[in-house]
Formats: C-alpha cells, sequence, structure tokens
C-alpha cells in the first residue's frame, strides 16, 4: 500500500528539484516553511501549478472563517528566476515600515498586504517572519477575545 505524502514531504521534494539561480530565495522560502512547522497549532496545504506558482497555505486550527492566514507562493512563471509573494489579511498584521503592498479585497475576498521578495534581503526575510508570527498570535488573540 501507498502511502500518502504529507505536505512537508511534498514541500522538500519541490525544493529538492528547484534549480536556483538566485540561492537567497529558495533560501528565505525554506527558512519561513520552518517557521510555519514550527508554530503551534497550524496545519498547511501545498498547491502546485508548475508555470504559475507554488504556495503554501497556512491555517490556524482557531480560524473559523478564513482557509487560510498567510499565502507564501513561490512564482514560477520564470523557473529560472523564480521569486516570492507572501500575503497576508490586513486585519491580522501590521505593516509598520510600510514595506507591502496594500490589496483592497485582494486575499480572497478581502484587504491584505502583499510583500514581494526578488533577491538576497535579510531585512525583508526577518521582517517577514516576524510577520508570520504576528499573523498567528492575531488569529489565537481574536478567538480568544
Amino acid at each position: 500500500m501507498l502511502k500518502e505524502k504529507t505536505v512537508y514531504q511534498e514541500i522538500d521534494d519541490f525544493v529538492n528539484s528547484w534549480q536556483e539561480v538566485r540561492p537567497a530565495v529558495k533560501g528565505c522560502f525554506g527558512r519561513l516553511v520552518e517557521l510555519v512547522k514550527g508554530l503551534e497549532g497550524v496545519d498547511c496545504t501545498f498547491i502546485s501549478r508548475p508555470g504559475i506558482s507554488y504556495s503554501l497555505r497556512p491555517r490556524h486550527r482557531l480560524q473559523q472563517e478564513r482557509d487560510f492566514f498567510m499565502i507564501l507562493d513561490v512564482i514560477d512563471d520564470e523557473p529560472d528566476a523564480r521569486w516570492l509573494s507572501i500575503c497576508f489579511y490586513s486585519d491580522l498584521i501590521s505593516d509598520v515600515e510600510e514595506r507591502g503592498e496594500v490589496i483592497p479585497g485582494g486575499l480572497a475576498g478581502s484587504d491584505g498586504y502583499c510583500f514581494n521578495l526578488f533577491e538576497d534581503d535579510k531585512e525583508m526575510a526577518e521582517y517577514l517572519e516576524q510577520r508570520c508570527i504576528e499573523a498567528c498570535r492575531s488569529i489565537v488573540s481574536q478567538s480568544a477575545g
């Protein structure tokens, strides 16, 4: 009997096949995946659409209405020059440094922020990790209150 792959096995297969000209983008994706894996109460889906995107969508078990709290997309329109698009609902994070692009109604019908990463930018990677943690904490506090 074949054992079904877990989400993280699918992600590992994708990362292992990723021939990246810009390894920093691949590294940032890996950092964010590891962060999400370590968040308590979070499950993920991974949607592969070769030539379009590879999308990690974490969802906290306390979420009632939304299918995810973040979308972490590897944009695959040019497989030799992939880049990241990371989006959050605007009611779950603050963008105090105004690094994101506001997307009114553009995230599953809700307002959001999207952050694009094209190159090695450690400060932006850390900022995105903080937004991910903030989104998760917002869900927990909203469900408690």
